[in-house]
């Protein structure tokens, strides 16, 4: 294992056309096609990748720079060169430091519309006029108004819900580092390793089966409870709550494109990437990275890859709508989403996204093994995605010998009992609850 520390930077350039066509639909199932739950009608306020610049200086100083990797072992076996970009070693231990923290400081950090998004909707800013910022604006702008900042931290309260990940995230950018207190809802069955770190963090836990439940009317009621509270202490008005989905909305998605940026930045002089591998849950990652890979690696094809039990986003680029199915049975509990978002899914089409592949829950088990035994590496089962992805398609001659590739390593949270029951050969089958 080898690791890149060049830092050049790549300008921008414009993003082009791109003739790419979606996979043909996989063989009919029982889940629905219905568009994405909003509550607004109106054309959805997409990010750009000036957002992803802006994004970029909010985070300067607080999130981590990850490393870029390589494998001699695994470039010898698939017979194209990979490098790694590796969020597990991210705050919290995964790529959704970025855009929850980015979220969370807009709202602090700007005047105007502070209502976050709708609940099973988007996340939009009416004020926003951002499409002609550029680095330097983007630095000025991320100086924050401390009056304005206190008043904030001391009105506000942030909601989401997250199977995990979304949730440490918040919890730590808003609870831990900007004294803002968070909410989450989350499933009963979430891994114990991220409901502690959660909490660790200063996020007030509520749960919910996610089986049963909708999750969007569980957190409208919490939503609404919280709102109508008062500190009886002290007097206050009760809290303006902000919802921050996990990945349906316009700054999140910014912070995840970061990890794009960096990515293609960091390469090695004269490495361009002729493919990108990216994980798939509700899509704010690859939505994300696809903008910043758009200005910076044109010729770049990007490829998501999902559990082969929730292939709800393979299935809605091929049909060209949101495919709504029920909670997948997937050991990748960071992509057990059940759709994809309005925004997620137009910058995913806008994109040209290549293609979406699936892997079976026995694939990413056996990257959690490569992972651990040759780059010393503990990565969780939805940080295996990428990886299954590219070797599934290398198998199968769709990826050209001497490529060069990407893959995105999303996180590494993962109870240590779990992993090395998995990785012993504890993998349930395919479709049954982990």
């Amino acid at each position: 294992m080898t690791m890149t520390t060049t830092t050049t930077t790549t300008p921008p350039t414009p993003p082009p056309s791109s003739s790419s066509s979606p996979p043909p639909p996989p063989p009919s199932s029982s889940s629905s096609s219905s568009p994405s739950s909003s509550s607004s009608s109106s054309p959805p306020d997409l990010p750009t990748y000036q957002d992803v610049i802006r994004a970029a200086h909010t985070l300067e100083g607080v999130a981590h720079r990850t490393p870029i990797l390589t494998s001699r072992t695994l470039d010898a076996q698939l017979g194209v060169r990979v490098f790694f970009k590796c969020e597990n070693f991210q705050r919290m231990g995964a790529f959704k430091f970025r855009g929850a923290y980015t979220a969370v400081r807009h709202y602090l950090d700007r005047d105007g519309d502070r209502d976050g998004a709708d609940i099973g909707g988007r996340g939009h800013d009416k004020n926003d006029d951002d499409d002609n910022i550029d680095d330097d604006a983007a630095k000025n702008d991320d100086n924050i108004n401390d009056n304005q900042a206190d008043d904030d931290r001391n009105h506000l309260r942030i909601l989401t819900y997250s199977s995990g990940n979304h949730a440490q995230a918040i919890a730590l950018a808003a609870t831990s580092l900007l004294g803002v207190p968070s909410t989450i809802i989350m499933p009963r069955d979430a891994p114990p390793l991220k409901v502690e770190a959660t909490r660790s963090y200063g996020g007030d836990v509520v749960f919910y089966d996610r089986y049963k439940e909708e999750r969007d009317a569980v957190a409208e009621r919490i939503k609404r409870d919280l709102s109508s509270s008062s500190s009886s202490s002290s007097g206050q008005p009760p809290p303006k709550v902000v919802f921050i989905p996990p990945y349906n909305h316009k700054y999140v998605i910014a912070g995840q494109g970061t990890v794009g940026k960096e990515f293609l930045e960091d390469l090695p002089p004269d490495t361009p990437l002729d493919y990108l591998f990216v994980c798939v849950g509700g899509g704010g990652l690859l939505s994300g990275i696809s903008l910043a890979a758009r200005a910076l690696s044109p010729r770049t094809k990007l490829v998501g890859v999902e559990p082969l039990a929730g292939n709800d986003a393979q299935r809605s680029l091929a049909t060209g709508s949101i495919v709504k199915i029920p909670t997948p049975r997937t050991i990748a509990d960071g992509a057990q989403t059940q759709h994809l978002g309005d925004l997620t899914f137009r910058i995913l089409t806008d994109q040209r996204v290549e293609r979406i592949v699936t892997v079976t829950d026995g694939e990413l088990v056996d990257e959690m093994r490569f992972f651990g035994e040759r780059m010393k590496m503990i990565v969780e089962p939805t940080g295996c995605l990428a990886l299954a992805g590219l070797r599934k398609l290398v198998r199968l001659g769709e990826v050209e010998k001497g490529s060069c590739c990407g893959v995105v390593v999303s996180g590494g949270n993962v109870d240590l009992e779990r992993y090395c029951a998995l990785i012993s050969g504890g993998v349930p089958d395919e479709g049954v609850e982990p």
